[in-house]
């Protein structure tokens, strides 16, 4: 007896639930994605920023201040841009485990904060944004799977094998007749995959400045979304009859492009990727170095040259080398 061949999904369906319980806890798949995709991120950085010389432990300390920072901007550009997605409570300016992260606000916070901390523990910021360039878009790629359970951000109507299925309360007003629509979620989870891996491998087979892999994500980043900004048929603000997101994203890849080009240009200074020791162990070591100057002991002034000539710089800084990247 011939079995008939079974057919190939037409669409990609609608996700059957958004969550799940742990005894009386409801986790969210939207939230358990970007936990999940901050994991990654870390454990890239610490990976990254160990191979430029850094300690890795303060990744794990400067997250502990970006994330919240991060998730703070985000949510006030969600509700600044988008306020008719706003749930209509009284906390819903902060319920983002409905969804509403911007991007551009969440990096922008995030990276005034973890600039501010690290200077203030002495090292030097450019580096460091080089290390966690591929992360933050490994981090927004796996975000995006908890788009799709929270039935967000998908694009126009469409009838191509690859459409997603939207049940009809999550449908926009005059789309309502439509089924399947442009997975614009998928789309930024395989370019911000691929360009992650891009920016990886660029840093290992060219002399990128400090800070021109960052500067690359802001450009690659914006400059997909311009064409994201051309299929979402989601509510935001309007000017000019562009969505406000567009302007933003024409904005970010031009800032990008030609701060890429400036930090090429420009001579490269050397860079503090290790904290110098605090004063009371300089003071200390200086007066060892003192004791000892003309001692017969040979050993002490070799373990400093060699210090001096491994690192680049005095012993109680490192200079990162950005083709370790």
């Amino acid at each position: 007896m011939q079995h008939p061949a079974l057919a190939l999904p037409q669409f990609i369906p609608s996700p059957p639930i958004s969550g799940f319980h742990i005894g009386p806890l409801l986790i969210h798949f939207y939230a358990l994605g970007y936990i999940v995709g901050i994991t990654i991120a870390i454990l890239l950085t610490r990976y990254r920023w160990r191979k430029m010389g850094g300690n890795p432990d303060v990744v794990n300390d400067l997250a502990v201040w970006v994330v919240p920072a991060g998730i703070i901007g985000g949510r006030i550009y969600f509700d600044i841009t988008t306020p008719d997605d706003i749930p209509h409570v009284w906390y819903g300016v902060f319920a983002v485990w409905t969804g509403g992260l911007g991007i551009w606000g969440g990096v922008l916070v995030a990276a005034l904060v973890g600039a501010w901390r690290l200077r203030k523990w002495g090292l030097s910021v450019g580096p460091f944004a080089n290390a966690i360039a591929p992360g933050l878009l490994l981090a927004q790629a796996v975000g995006r799977i908890g788009n799709y359970f929270n039935n967000e951000l998908f694009g126009k109507p469409t009838a191509l094998p690859w459409g997603l299925e939207v049940p009809l309360g999550f449908r926009p007003a005059g789309y309502l007749q439509f089924a399947t629509f442009q997975p614009s979620f998928l789309y930024e989870l395989i370019w911000d995959t691929a360009f992650a891996l891009f920016l990886i491998w660029l840093g290992h087979h060219a002399r990128i400045k400090y800070w021109g892999l960052f500067a690359l994500y802001v450009a690659g980043y914006s400059g997909y979304r311009i064409f994201e900004e051309t299929i979402r048929i989601d509510s935001s603000e309007y000017f000019l009859g562009l969505r406000l997101n567009m302007y933003v994203a024409i904005a970010g890849t031009l800032a990008g492009l030609i701060w890429f080009v400036i930090v090429q240009r420009r001579p490269e200074k050397p860079a503090v990727v290790q904290s110098p020791p605090p004063p009371d162990a300089a003071d200390a070591e200086n007066a060892l170095d003192a004791a000892t100057e003309g001692s017969p002991n040979e050993d002490a002034p070799a373990k400093n040259d060699a210090a001096t000539e491994t690192s680049g710089a005095p012993a109680s800084e490192v200079t990162a080398s950005e083709s370790s990247t």
